[in-house]
């Protein structure tokens, strides 16, 4: 194999590892952009853009994403391991961007976009279907078929569990009321100010009643560790689709501090899950597991059952929102824009199709 050949070969094994947003190849395009406009970068000096790169893809990400990474500076680096784009291999890509006015960064958008397209497939479903003939399990479907979106399939999995937790909890009206232990009005009248700022109480109001509600916690980190959701009932939720070992079972249970915790996986990982939490003895804090099957029966319900005129329609538009909100970039106007404004329209070549 000649150099080149390795060398984008090694592009295309970080792009189809790359989870749907690809920070790591929009790095790699920000980095031969500018050793090709600003010639500021020494592409065997992996000083002169390490840290500086992501500064440059955060730009770009932020534009179209709405996001950065928020994985450690130490997984971000991960791009530029030998096994990655290391310098020796960036320099042969630079070269070939360099003769060819831009190819590589042209390759790597255009399958940014292709994986943003593949996206909007998914949206396409949510707003084509109603609630007459949206099927949950043909939804994730979509996700699982697409080789380059199946890495984000636990993205895509809690955008559908939060979707249906957030409108059942508000469809039932669940309220939450906070109140003081007439026997702790000692320390209640002592800390009054405590605890009309951060509880809400007073010595006037000493109950006080709110709306439950589910939130997300945010974008899920490089490790697949983490709280996805939480309530102001005192609940976590953690989201798991993808396969899981006993080792990644453990760590879903120990990163979380909330005593009463619920898992969301498919129904072929909660033998493992529970086997894992038996051998550990933490069970106890596991307040229930939720299978796949379970969301599309509940899917199936909401969407078709005796309240579906009521809340079918409101979960489809709680679904299509989080994915727009989640993956901006399914809007191609303004990156149409960026390809036009850099001319990656205008560059062909065979070996880059």
């Amino acid at each position: 194999m000649n150099p080149f050949e390795e060398a984008k070969q090694s592009l295309d094994k970080v792009i189809d590892k790359a989870r749907i947003h690809l920070y790591k190849p929009i790095q790699i395009a920000e980095i031969l952009h500018r050793a090709r406009i600003e010639k500021d970068v020494n592409l065997s000096d992996l000083s002169t853009y390490r840290t500086r790169s992501r500064k440059w893809r955060d730009i770009i990400c932020l534009q179209f994403l709405g996001r950065t990474s928020t994985s450690s500076a130490r997984y971000q680096d991960d791009v530029f391991n030998d096994n990655a784009i290391p310098p020796s291999i960036l320099q042969v890509l630079g070269t070939e961007n360099e003769e060819k006015k831009g190819i590589v960064e042209a390759y790597i958008y255009r399958r940014f976009s292709q994986r943003f397209y593949q996206l909007s497939i998914g949206l396409d479903y949510c707003i084509t279907h109603n609630k007459y003939n949206f099927s949950l399990n043909d939804f994730i479907s979509i996700f699982w078929s697409e080789p380059g979106l199946r890495r984000s399939i636990d993205k895509v999995f809690e955008i559908v569990v939060y979707s249906l937790f957030s409108m059942l909890v508000e469809a039932l009206g669940t309220k939450i009321e906070i109140s003081i232990d007439p026997k702790k009005i000692g320390i209640f009248e002592e800390f009054e100010d405590f605890a009309t700022k951060v509880i809400q109480l007073s010595r006037e109001n000493r109950i006080t009643t709110m709306n439950a509600r589910i939130n997300r916690a945010g974008v899920t980190n490089a490790a697949d560790k983490g709280l996805d959701m939480w309530a102001n009932f005192g609940l976590a939720i953690q989201i798991k689709h993808l396969s899981l070992t006993e080792e990644l079972a453990e760590n879903i249970v120990t990163s979380i501090t909330a005593d009463r915790i619920v898992i969301v996986c498919r129904d072929a990982e909660q033998k493992i899950l529970l086997s894992v939490l038996n051998q550990m003895g933490w069970k106890s804090r596991i307040q229930s597991i939720i299978t796949e099957s379970d969301l599309i029966q509940w899917y199936e319900k909401a969407l078709r059952g005796t309240y579906s005129e009521i809340i079918g329609d409101k979960l489809l538009q709680n679904l299509s929102s989080e994915i727009m909100i989640e993956f901006p970039a399914t809007d191609h106007t303004e990156f149409s824009k960026f390809i036009e404004q850099r001319g990656y329209d205008k560059l062909r070549d065979s070996m880059w199709l």
